[in-house]
């Protein structure tokens, strides 16, 4: 069992201050036990986060910094002919606009309804469609889009945007020229749409523009069985709601931690993958080295000085 947990420190003072106050016992046990292996990331400005890095490293997905074929592979999951085209995922997101700058709303914010999203997709369809783009509608919150352009396009995953400037995320490839366009395009014509104006009449977010990430070709992949990404981590820390991030971390140590160190225990093979802004470090029930029998290396620093450093 590989348990993959996004989101497990932030950048900031209240994320320190917050797992200095947090009692994880179960996690503090699994880092006893565990033995720390693969490390990967670097800071927190990378497209790609380290918990997409992980995950696609343990999926055996190759790409660069931002250009991990997530959109083709979720496609795929959606039951869309991906026919080894390059596809990319639009996200239908809402644009905040400040006094100085703009900043992306988390989509789940929006709870949008499948059938407003596909009168929004379909309004957007010609734009794309005259471009030579082919568009598949997935969920609620999940577009797809397929075009030459987006192999290997990098983009920044959206987890790495909530919250935060537009400006400083957006593609400046040569690659995706067409898509800024289209993205300008697109924020015209639903400036006015029926769809925002019965939303903004309920006091709702509108659905003003899209974000594009994950774009590439379909790769096939490894281990799907074995891997359960935790991501209940998420919402309260891009939110900054630190009260709700800890209450989420307890009840994280309680179940999906308290079942992975109970195997352990028992000897199955675990691992454990815990993901910051910055990095990931894997942690697996591999033997301990001589050296770390005989010096005592092995003994694990408390839950928080770990998770502070990722």
């Amino acid at each position: 069992m590989h348990l993959l947990i996004p989101f497990a420190s932030a950048v900031s003072e209240a994320s320190t201050h917050t797992l200095r106050d947090l009692q994880l016992p179960n996690l503090q046990a699994l880092l006893r036990r565990l033995t720390p292996a693969e490390r990967v990331g670097t800071d927190e400005y990378t497209l790609t986060p380290p918990h997409e890095r992980a995950l696609a490293d343990a999926l055996g997905l190759r790409g660069a910094d931002g250009a991990l074929p997530w959109a083709a592979r979720q496609a795929a999951a959606d039951g869309i002919a991906v026919q080894g085209r390059a596809w990319g995922l639009l996200t239908p997101v809402h644009w905040h606009v400040g006094r100085d700058h703009i900043t992306l709303a988390d989509p789940a914010a929006l709870e949008l309804g499948e059938s407003e999203s596909r009168q929004l997709l379909d309004a957007a369809r010609e734009l794309f469609e005259s471009e030579g783009f082919a568009l598949a509608f997935g969920a609620a919150t999940r577009w797809y889009a397929a075009h030459d352009t987006l192999d290997n396009l990098p983009c920044a995953s959206i987890d790495r945007v909530i919250g935060r400037n537009v400006d400083l995320w957006l593609p400046n490839h040569p690659q995706a020229r067409l898509i800024r366009r289209l993205q300008n395009e697109v924020q015209m014509l639903l400036y006015n749409h029926p769809i925002n104006d019965a939303r903004e009449a309920r006091g709702e977010l509108p659905v003003n523009s899209f974000w594009l990430s994950g774009c590439g070709r379909l790769q096939p992949t490894r281990g799907n069985d074995t891997i359960r990404v935790d991501d209940s981590l998420r919402a309260p820390l891009l939110a900054e709601d630190w009260a709700g991030w800890a209450d989420a971390w307890r009840a994280l140590d309680a179940q999906a931690l308290a079942e992975l160190a109970a195997r352990a225990h028992k000897g199955e093979p675990v691992t454990l993958t815990l993901c910051g802004e910055r990095h990931a470090q894997r942690h697996d029930s591999a033997a301990r080295t001589l050296w770390q029998r005989a010096t005592g290396s092995w003994r694990a620093a408390p839950p928080h000085v770990m998770l502070e450093a990722l």
